[in-house]
Formats: C-alpha cells, structure tokens, sequence
C-alpha cells in the first residue's frame, strides 16, 4: 500500500476505509514530505466532507 494509492483510490471512489486510514496513522513516520502533503489533503477532503468513511462495494 502507498499514500499515493490510497489517495487516488479514495479520490475516485469518494470513500476511505477505516483499514486505510488505520494504515496512514500507523505509517506516518515514515513519509517523506511529498506523501505528508498527500495525507494533510486526504484530512482536508475528510473535513469538508468530499470522502466519506465507509466501505467500498465492488460492481458485479
């Protein structure tokens, strides 16, 4: 898993998982700067509401 894969996936579904954001605190050490940056904007986008915490259903 990486920031930036958890940020696309989050941008283009709306939707982050608890497990990824689990992943994100736990790992946030070890970011280098450009993937805190990418972190701080997945907050903001979880505080203005554009991603939601939930589950992701896949399409049949």
């Amino acid at each position: 898993m990486s920031v930036g894969a958890v940020f696309l996936e989050a941008l283009s579904t709306g939707v982050i998982t608890p497990a990824e954001l689990q992943w994100l605190t736990t790992n946030q050490q070890e970011f280098n700067r450009v993937e805190e940056a990418t972190a701080l904007r997945l907050g903001r986008l979880l505080d203005a509401g554009t991603i939601q915490l939930g589950c992701r259903l896949m399409p049949a």
